[in-house]
């Protein structure tokens, strides 16, 4: 066996949160709104400018005209105002390449803030002590972020190990950065662990088929049934969100139509934008954490490959052919998507690869229905959302109905019904157009 070790190359990112002087924050902000500004200038002038005319370097000297003559584009520095012009013709190539839709215009209100710093050489970043660090912002000075874990930086940096670049944005707790890390690790050993089926579910989050279920401890529905939207929120939190909605409510009543919201009412808004990304957060955590601990625990894991997207589609219907519990798969919906089972599956993607691991996805549909001690559809076995008992004379097998879905995924594996194209390899998303390849 041969002593050398291989080597790859990783590339991933950190977010951290910045503290910044009142001062520094607007400047940030008046960055953000020219950077979302010269995108729009861009699209405009890219959809008025003939095919033929249109160019990298026509926009290029148009960003640089516009900082120039315009003195509050000029806030923004250059690096930032080129990676919008470098971000805005790959959108175009992504929509071209059938991979995503038209660039289009960015509105003040539903567009995320944020600036970029391509280099990573004008972060310069210094450890003050274990809690805190500091990053150079251009145009905007020294500011401290939270140091939450080691990244490259000093006499650990080097060409193979280094801060390539970062991006400030803004969410409703405040301005964060998220840098880009390049590292040189060792690639992982094949992991040995047990293999274990994924079941995920409403009531119970991620029911595994050892029984090694987990939960997150916050129930999905209420006492009456209804789907608890605030769920990941303390019940003073709860209490609190409820008197700012009734609070914004009643503020909103006295605005007369096509007036501008008053102070006191943004200001409430942004109280309800708080609470309401501390939950985001807190379900980000445990979705983290749980990932973790599974990448490391077993060998390969398997999923169902769900099409999350169809699950959650409305069942209002038409006027010819209205829908039937509209209000209950309502709520249904919300809780699935409470639940974000297309993050946890990309989660467990890159980290069980991360730990030498392997991650397979088998076909999704009867794997709640079918019992997984006789293999066998009987209609009315899954008597509710969480309750499983077979009604098969000869089996009468019960438990909970996302650890049965999760005993036949694992069986399905086990069977070779792994989604693997013809020709052996990993399955892709090809673009749209683009003939699949000839099986060899």
């Amino acid at each position: 066996m041969s002593s050398e070790l291989a080597w790859e190359k990783r590339q991933f990112g950190h977010r951290a949160r910045l503290a910044l002087m009142p001062a520094q924050a607007r400047l940030l902000d008046d960055q953000a709104h020219a950077a979302r500004t010269t995108w729009n200038l861009l699209h405009d002038l890219w959809t008025m400018t003939p095919k033929c005319q249109r160019s990298l370097s026509r926009m290029d000297a148009a960003v640089r005209r516009a900082r120039k003559e315009i003195e509050w584009l000029g806030v923004l520095p250059a690096q930032a105002a080129q990676a919008v012009l470098k971000t805005y013709v790959q959108a175009w190539k992504n929509c071209w390449d059938g991979r995503a839709e038209e660039p289009n215009f960015k509105a003040r209100i539903r567009t995320v803030m944020s600036v970029d710093i391509p280099q990573g050489r004008d972060l310069n970043i210094t450890r003050v002590h274990r809690r805190w660090d500091m990053v150079n912002i251009p145009k905007i000075g020294r500011a401290r972020f939270r140091w939450t874990r080691d990244l490259p930086v000093g006499k650990h940096a080097n060409k193979e190990n280094r801060i390539t670049g970062a991006r400030l944005v803004k969410d409703a707790l405040g301005w964060h950065i998220a840098f880009r890390v390049q590292t040189l690790e060792v690639m992982p050993e094949p992991h040995q662990g047990p293999e274990v089926g994924i079941g995920a579910g409403v009531n119970l989050p991620l029911a595994l088929s050892d029984s090694n279920h987990q939960d997150h401890g916050r129930h999905a529905r209420t006492e009456g049934g209804k789907a608890d939207r605030d769920k990941w929120l303390t019940a003073e939190e709860k209490a609190k969100l409820l008197r700012l909605e009734q609070r914004a409510a009643h503020r909103k009543s006295f605005r007369k139509p096509k007036e501008h919201s008053s102070n006191r009412l943004r200001n409430t808004y942004d109280q309800i934008k708080q609470l309401r990304a501390t939950a985001t957060r807190r379900a980000a955590d445990w979705q983290h954490k749980t990932t973790t601990n599974l990448a490391r625990t077993y060998g390969t894991v398997v999923v169902e490959a769900l099409n999350i997207a169809n699950m959650v589609k409305s069942a209002k219907g038409t006027i010819e052919q209205p829908g039937k519990n509209v209000a209950q798969k309502s709520g249904l919906n919300r809780s699935i998507s409470q639940e974000a089972w297309g993050r946890t599956v990309t989660m467990l993607t890159y980290k069980t690869a991360r730990y030498g691991g392997t991650l397979h996805k088998v076909p999704a549909p009867n794997t709640s229905l079918r019992c997984s001690a006789c293999g066998f559809i009987t209609p009315g076995s899954r008597e509710d959302q969480a309750t499983f008992v077979c009604k098969n004379r000869d089996c009468g097998w019960s438990g909970h109905a996302d650890w049965n879905a999760a005993r036949n995924v694992l069986h399905l594996y086990r069977m070779g019904r792994a989604l693997i194209p013809a020709a052996g390899r990993a399955v892709v998303r090809r673009t749209r157009g683009v003939k699949p390849t000839t099986a060899r």
